[in-house]
């Protein structure tokens, strides 16, 4: 039980720093889990989405504070870049909160934040995008092995 609750706890860890710039990759440890076969799918999925979920909420809050940084010289993005973003995100839309799980979801989830959008709406489609993923690893790898 307790090897469970440490490799579950593990599991939100890394998927939480998957969410941000973290260099994290949590399918990895979510498969090596689902394939030994001694915690329930449910779990699995439940931990990494939550901690998923998470770790872009901690990039939202990021976004909602970062311009009050800007045009300082240590600040990571220069206007033109944010201004872009900015202009991408209003392009189109919210619905791109969808696409949080790729690869540039991380930026997604900051501009977010910077966009304020909204803190419900934010995690509904958030919450989505994260748990059918983690769903869809653990359908392929159940088919898989």
């Amino acid at each position: 039980m307790w090897s469970d609750l440490l490799s579950l706890g593990s599991l939100f860890i890394v998927a939480f720093g998957a969410a941000t710039i973290l260099p994290f990759q949590s399918e990895i440890v979510f498969v090596a889990l689902q394939l030994r076969g001694d915690i329930p799918i449910e779990w699995i999925i439940l931990f990494a989405s939550v901690g998923n979920i998470l770790g872009s909420g901690l990039n939202y809050a990021l976004g909602r504070v970062i311009e009050r940084y800007r045009g300082r010289r240590w600040f990571p993005v220069s206007d033109a870049q944010l201004d872009k973003a900015r202009a991408w995100y209003l392009k189109w839309g919210v619905w791109t909160l969808l696409f949080s799980w790729a690869p540039l979801g991380d930026a997604l989830t900051i501009v977010a934040g910077v966009m304020r959008t909204n803190v419900w709406l934010f995690f509904l489609l958030v919450s989505i995008a994260k748990t059918v993923r983690y769903i869809v690893v653990a359908l392929v790898t159940a088919a898989a092995f």
